[in-house]
């Protein structure tokens, strides 16, 4: 046990829960206090900071020191992914030479909680010197860092969740809150699309949902179809030769008019299947979508309607198909 650690006590299990139950309580209302604060005062320095750094030809640093430094460097990580250059700078690191990081068509986002913060004075003068755009996050009105910003972002005084008032728990929470909710904003403002998010996300489960399925449909001989009138018998000969689980139905013009799966299939044994046409059959208007769907789509359009093929299709006419075990492959499922 560390010097001046407390002593270990049996784990009361309520207890801890309830203390769970009051820190998400306690946070809660100062979410809300935030909220109410960005439909009145708030609302005007908000779009004023949006407006700023949408103006700026540079990047956005963010900066600020123990708790709110590591908020900052998630914020500017989130801006950065979202289309606004961005990164983190350390003011204790730009008081040794990281100032010269910092150019003059940039703007600065510091982060402090009082305010009053001794080691953001470098970066401040810096910015003033240099006429840097100055972004203020903080809860101090009359702090030295809201007094030398152009914009401030006044947080909310909620309670902290540490029973003692001194953990840094709902204020960082709020300093988060209001960082995601700038860089939502600038996302819109700039109309970001899916495509320019997944430029920034190329890799893992979120770069695979932003994939389009027209890079991963099977197409050409591998398509399982057959025309309508056709005869079950040769309809579930192709189902088996693709291996998909369905076959799709398409009408004299070559649009798709319905599906016959591996369940309708099932559906109609002992009712003298083989002598039936597809026509008596198939499920008409399957679900379909289009070649530049989202694979996130696809798929929750695969789980909502309980399939496992969908049909990628242009102007009506089947063009693809993805199957649940294509999304499985790339990791977005």
């Amino acid at each position: 046990m560390h010097a001046g650690s407390p002593e270990k006590k049996p784990l009361d299990r309520q207890a801890s829960i309830a203390s769970a139950l009051r820190t998400v309580a306690t946070e809660q209302a100062g979410v809300a206090a935030l909220a109410s604060a960005l439909e009145n005062g708030l609302a005007e320095p908000f779009a004023r900071a949006v407006d700023m750094v949408s103006q700026i030809d540079g990047r956005v640093i963010v900066t600020g020191v123990g708790k709110s430094g590591h908020i900052g460097s998630k914020i500017a990580a989130t801006l950065a992914s979202t289309g606004t250059p961005a990164f983190f700078v350390h003011p204790a690191e730009a008081n040794h030479g990281d100032l010269g990081m910092i150019a003059r068509d940039d703007a600065i986002i510091a982060m402090s909680w009082s305010g009053e913060s001794r080691e953001l004075m470098g970066i401040v003068a810096y910015s003033r010197r240099f006429s840097i755009p100055l972004i203020a996050v903080t809860s101090g009105e009359t702090s030295a860092l809201a007094r030398e910003a152009d914009v401030v972002l006044l947080l909310p005084r909620a309670p902290e969740a540490c029973p003692h008032g001194l953990a840094p728990t709902t204020s960082t929470l709020l300093q988060l809150v209001i960082g995601d909710a700038l860089a939502i904003a600038l996302l819109e403002a700039r109309g970001f699309t899916p495509d320019h998010f997944r430029t920034f996300h190329p890799g893992g489960q979120l770069g695979a949902n932003l994939t389009q399925i027209r890079d991963i449909m099977h197409v050409g001989d591998r398509l399982p179809l057959v025309s309508s009138g056709t005869g079950m018998q040769e309809a579930i000969l192709e189902l088996s030769r693709k291996g998909f689980g369905c076959v799709a139905i398409t009408g004299a013009d070559g649009a798709l008019i319905g599906i016959i799966t591996d369940g309708d299939i099932r559906r109609h044994i002992g009712s003298n299947l083989l002598a039936m046409s597809v026509d008596q059959v198939m499920t008409r208007e399957p679900k379909t979508a289009g070649p530049d769907t989202l694979v996130a789509t696809a798929l929750q359009t695969i789980n909502n309607s309980a399939i496992t093929s969908l049909m990628v299709v242009e102007g009506k006419r089947p063009v693809g198909l993805v199957h649940l075990h294509d999304l499985l492959r790339i990791g977005a499922a």
